[in-house]
């Protein structure tokens, strides 16, 4: 229909002519009350929103020289983490000369992806950054 027709038509009901999909070919337009088209169209982006849910990056630090019980008590935490829907940074400090035996940690992060493997895959693979032996391990799709 003409556009002026249905402006005109619109006027007469008291609405408003609103372009709904200005891409199509022709132009697809419906006559309604534009201020309640506003308001559904917010409430829908809202309740969106709404159920949306934030991934975390949860950090757990270890040191070159970690006990075995220390490093059940920090998966048993990353465990956790990884459940709730989070990503979990693991991170090695090396402290002085201890960067020289940087393969201690590379072993410790292939042990905790073996420990791991049942509810986690390893997004990042363990790398030096500085002091630091960093991985990141998120929690596998159901």
């Amino acid at each position: 229909m003409p556009v002026k027709k249905a402006i005109e038509l619109a006027y007469e009901k008291g609405l408003d002519l609103v372009e709904i999909s200005p891409n199509a070919e022709p132009p697809v337009c419906k006559i309604i009350d534009f201020g309640k088209f506003r308001f559904e169209r917010e409430r829908k982006a809202k309740e969106a929103k709404k159920n949306q849910k934030q991934v975390e990056i949860k950090e757990i630090r270890f040191t070159a020289t970690i006990e075995k019980h220390d490093i059940e008590v920090k998966l048993k935490k990353a465990k956790e983490f990884i459940e709730e829907g989070n990503k979990v940074l693991f991170k090695l400090r090396f402290r002085g000369r201890e960067i020289v035996h940087s393969d201690v940690g590379v072993q410790l992060f292939e042990n905790i992806i073996k420990e791991m493997e049942d509810i986690a895959i390893c997004e990042k693979k363990p790398y030096i950054e500085g002091k630091f032996l960093t991985m990141m391990m998120v929690g596998k799709k159901k």
